[in-house]
């Protein structure tokens, strides 16, 4: 099953970059942007056509061969836009995000190796859920079906999951092909990430970003388990990279606003926690507006920014309402249902999910019966796992934080006022509001619920930065890295592997190593053996010095990539 394996991997490899690349080329050609900026733009796109495509084969309940016609529109589309593909590849900028993507990608889908179940802290259930929900859309199941016993259809947005219901149509809709597209689509929020490193750290960043974003523990474990949050950040750092391109005026103002709109609004129709960056930079922009000299101008291109935005809302939400009403539409999610299990105020609670999330939970004293196990080397995963995954500071690195801060800090000395108090405003309400939007009281803290988004752009700030740093910091920064890659990389896909099992405790049979870890990771096992699920690990099974080779290999590719762009700052510290 190997070989099998690892050529349908490559197959769907090639159909997510077809979906990716090829529907939405024509448009972003005409849209005027640099070859890296179209690039973006074009994914956006792409993934949009192929969303609106897929829920009007899923509403007018078309044939199964039907999905066919999206590879064909996509050739299409690379067809006519070829040219600029020609221009795409010659572009150093484009050619640069593209290879740095690549590794990204190869980087995510070789941790599915080492992936037979889900040893993530304490989630469990909602990669059953979001598989449900693909199922729900590829084969038509009936409307009123309860993921996992719990939630209704409308309780998510569904984008995400009509993707990977079109790209397991044109292939095969089992779990592991799943995990690939999930893999393949949480990865593209690189993509982004390092057009904003550009914009910010010129040629040289995007490099260096993918050597950050390799070894940062957040982005290894979401891009692995497969929900829609990096998904969502996907589209959330596209709609900040052209707000800012729109925000800088010239005469791709427009497009830029129009993408910034599609963009959001295809991060809502993934996970509602687009929801609050969509409010911050529609506030942003209309108090931008006050400023212009042009307001005809601006009203018009804000309302056709509002018009593109709005048509993507509407062909989820008009259905929905239809369907299911107007309660079960904005009211089923759980940032709703949960908000009865706090019995405080509600000001209170967020001032505690606030503490907790910028707060590590190894700070400050909480309940942690959630991760309590007789598995030691279990016990020190889940305490590092949620430090990574739950605390801000944390996610972005264990000393990338800390550099941050500091180039924030410097940043927002030498910045114009408007730009400084644009950001700090910005920022804080992207915390404040990405925290209260989650219904219910979360004590180890809530990173990795609406946040990643602002991590992965923090991270791109700090490649922006890189050569700002100084030596001494560069250093520090990489002693980080290499001690977040082993205790949030590499120790989560040994224990989620059952490698330190075997090495440790050779004498356990898989019941009773299964029976040593959290009720977590036991309810994550349950849900696969009760589904009856093979993953990707139980079919692509080489040698595991093979695949760590391979992951050896693109991060020696990485920063080799970071090493050619040396720091030309002075040796301080």
């Amino acid at each position: 099953m190997t070989t099998s394996m690892l050529l349908e991997t490559v197959l769907c490899l090639l159909f997510a970059a077809l979906m990716t690349l090829g529907p939405g080329r024509p448009w972003a050609a005409r849209l005027g942007f640099d070859p890296a900026e179209t690039l973006v733009a074009g994914a956006v796109l792409s993934l949009i056509v192929v969303w609106g495509a897929g829920w009007a084969l899923y509403v007018t309940d078309a044939p199964p061969a039907a999905v066919w016609f999206l590879p064909a529109l996509a050739l299409a589309g690379l067809a006519a836009g070829r040219r600029g593909l020609g221009a795409l590849v010659r572009d150093p900028d484009a050619r640069g995000l593209a290879v740095g993507q690549i590794l990204v990608t190869g980087w995510c889908v070789g941790w599915l190796a080492f992936t037979p179940i889900y040893s993530v802290g304490t989630w469990a259930g909602d990669w059953l859920e979001h598989w449900e929900r693909t199922l729900f859309f590829l084969d038509h199941w009936p409307r009123d079906h309860r993921f996992i016993g719990l939630y209704d259809l409308s309780a998510r947005p569904p984008l995400a999951n009509v993707l990977t219901a079109v790209l397991l149509g044109l292939t095969r809709d089992d779990y592991p092909h799943y995990q690939v597209f999930m893999a393949v689509l949480s990865s593209l929020s690189f993509l982004p990430a390092a057009l904003l490193a550009r914009r910010f750290g010129g040629r040289a960043a995007p490099a260096i970003l993918a050597a950050l974003v390799l070894v940062n523990p957040l982005f290894a474990v979401n891009a692995t388990f497969p929900w829609t949050k990096l998904p969502a950040a996907f589209f959330i750092l596209t709609g900040l990279y052209f707000f800012l391109r729109a925000r800088d005026g010239g005469p791709k103002e427009r497009a830029s606003c129009i993408v910034c709109g599609l963009s959001l609004a295809g991060g809502i129709l993934t996970h509602y926690s687009a929801a609050p960056y969509a409010v911050v930079l529609g506030v942003a922009w209309i108090a931008l507006g006050r400023n212009r000299g042009n307001a005809a101008a601006f009203t018009r291109t804000t309302v056709l920014a509002a018009a593109a935005a709005a048509a993507v809302l509407l062909s989820w939400f008009g259905w929905s309402v239809a369907v299911y009403g107007a309660g079960a539409t904005f009211l089923s999610n759980t940032s709703v249902t949960s908000l009865k299990d706090w019995q405080g105020s509600q000001a209170e609670k967020l001032l505690l999910n606030l503490r907790d999330t910028l707060v590590p939970h190894f700070l400050r004293p909480m309940d942690r019966s959630l991760i309590e196990q007789t598995s030691p080397w279990g016990l020190f995963h889940d305490w590092c796992f949620e430090a990574y995954q739950s605390s801000f500071p944390f996610a972005l690195g264990s000393v990338a934080w800390l550099a941050v801060v500091r180039e924030a800090v410097r940043a927002g000395r030498e910045a114009a006022p408007r730009d400084r108090w644009f950001w700090i405003a910005s920022v804080s309400a992207m915390i404040v509001l990405g925290v209260a939007v989650h219904g219910d009281r979360d004590a180890w803290g809530l990173a990795q619920i609406c946040l990643q988004a602002l991590v992965l752009a923090g991270l791109a700030f700090l490649a922006a930065r890189w050569d700002r740093l100084g030596r001494g910091w560069r250093r520090a920064v990489i002693a980080g890295g290499l001690a977040d890659l082993t205790l949030g990389v590499a120790l989560q896909f040994a224990v989620q592997d059952f490698a330190l099992d075997r090495w440790l405790a050779p004498e356990r049979n898989f019941n009773q190593a299964c029976n040593s870890y959290s009720t977590t990771v036991r309810a994550n096992i349950a849900g696969k053996i009760g589904r009856h699920l093979v993953f990707f690990s139980d079919l692509f099974t080489p040698a595991p010095v093979l695949v760590l080779a391979l992951l050896a290999v693109i991060l020696m590719l990485a920063l080799l990539r970071a090493r050619r762009f040396p720091a030309r700052t002075p040796p301080d510290i």
